[in-house]
């Protein structure tokens, strides 16, 4: 039996900056959550598998906040700014996933807090140099 899996080697992360996030599905799917009041009726697992769909949208959007803080210098504000985001999302996805609305929810406003630092970093980015 052959698979078709393959494992890319990628240390520099060369590959993950390449690939553009599909945003608009990352922003409906934080709506949709954020707009949950109460219970949202669903079992644990579905909530779990949404948690995780949530958390890797997270860690790649923070890969994007830290090359995009990187192109500013070290005492930027906005760079600094995107250092305390940056921790606190690490210290967020430290915890481990619960099968819970709530941790959906928080999962979700870390997106959203993600991308609001990003685009804000990408709007505070020095332009680059035209050549004639």
């Amino acid at each position: 039996m052959s698979s078709t899996h393959v494992v890319l080697h990628d240390p520099e992360g060369r590959l993950e900056a390449e690939l553009p996030l599909d945003r608009e599905l990352h922003k409906g799917l934080v709506k949709a959550v954020l707009g949950w009041t109460g219970d949202p009726v669903l079992p644990p697992a579905d909530l779990q598998q949404i948690t995780l769909l949530l958390t890797g949208a997270a860690r790649a959007v923070a890969a994007d906040v830290r090359r995009a803080a990187d192109l500013l210098p070290e005492d930027h504000a906005a760079r600094v700014l995107a250092d305390v985001v940056l921790e606190e999302a690490d210290r967020r996805l430290s915890v481990p996933a619960e099968g819970t609305a709530r941790c959906t929810q928080r999962h979700a406003r870390l997106v959203r807090a993600l991308y609001e630092r990003l685009d804000r970093l990408v709007s505070a980015a020095p332009e680059p140099a035209k050549t004639p």
